[in-house]
């Protein structure tokens, strides 16, 4: 059923998320602008993620379905944002472009503006195989 959260799910929020974060976190520009774009930016990049995820989530995934079932589409969307945000966090971290301990604020817009593109491909790869 469409309402459970299984293994193959996850892996594909993996692969789509790694998908297109990996060029773009190679990419000086991202680096760059983690630096200089402000919180305000920071914050509506993050929202414009968030309610991309749960369009998709809706559309995509539960056909617009959703009367009785709106608990688990906010826990699809935080889930899918969640598990980019990990493996966001860690190419970056491989990359060493992760400066948790030294720049905290750099390190978290970083993760947040790599984020709205891996998070696209995460979802969507997800719901390729939803009828």
């Amino acid at each position: 059923m469409l309402d459970k959260l299984n293994i193959e799910d996850i892996i594909q929020i993996i692969i789509g998320s790694a998908a297109l974060s990996v060029p773009i976190a190679f990419s000086e520009e991202l680096w760059n602008l983690s630096v200089s774009l402000p919180m305000f930016n920071i914050f509506l990049i993050l929202l414009l993620s968030l309610a991309f995820i749960n369009l998709y989530v809706i559309q995509g995934i539960f056909q617009g379905n959703i009367h009785y079932r709106i608990k688990i589409v906010i826990f699809r969307t935080l889930f899918d944002y969640l598990v980019t945000l990990l493996v966001v966090a860690i190419v970056l971290f491989a990359l060493n472009k992760l400066p948790l301990l030294s720049e905290p604020i750099t390190a978290i817009k970083r993760l947040i503006i790599l984020s709205f593109p891996a998070a696209m491909g995460g979802v969507v790869i997800d719901g390729l195989d939803k009828e």
